[in-house]
């Protein structure tokens, strides 16, 4: 997988205790290295996490490596973000967008 920097990657094994017991709102981006829009997300990601890293998580999870999560969420599509608060999804968004975009649609959940 391409990991962003400064993005952290969960697991099937680790998402429980790393998403869904959070105490901040966790943005995650399901994500495959066989897709083009997803790198293109690796620097608007690194650059969330560095600017909204006390408001928000931010880590991503490779859909080949773990299926039981992203079907657990009926994840289709990548990149898939969704973004979960006290251990629910409260957002879900398809392919990828600019910063600003992103930003504003996290607006109402940070």
């Amino acid at each position: 997988m391409i990991k962003a920097s400064g993005v952290a990657e969960v697991t099937d094994a680790d998402f429980e205790a790393e998403v869904i017991g959070a105490e901040l709102p966790v943005l995650v981006e399901f994500t495959a290295d066989w897709c083009p829009p997803c790198r293109q997300m690796g620097p608007v990601l690194s650059a969330l996490a560095a600017e909204e890293g006390e408001r928000l998580k931010v880590v991503q999870l490779d859909v080949d490596s773990n299926p039981l999560t992203t079907n657990a969420y009926k994840v289709l599509s990548m990149p898939t973000f969704m973004v979960f608060r006290d251990g629910e999804p409260v957002r879900s968004m398809v392919g990828a967008r600019a910063k600003r975009r992103l930003l504003a649609e996290l607006a109402d959940v940070l």
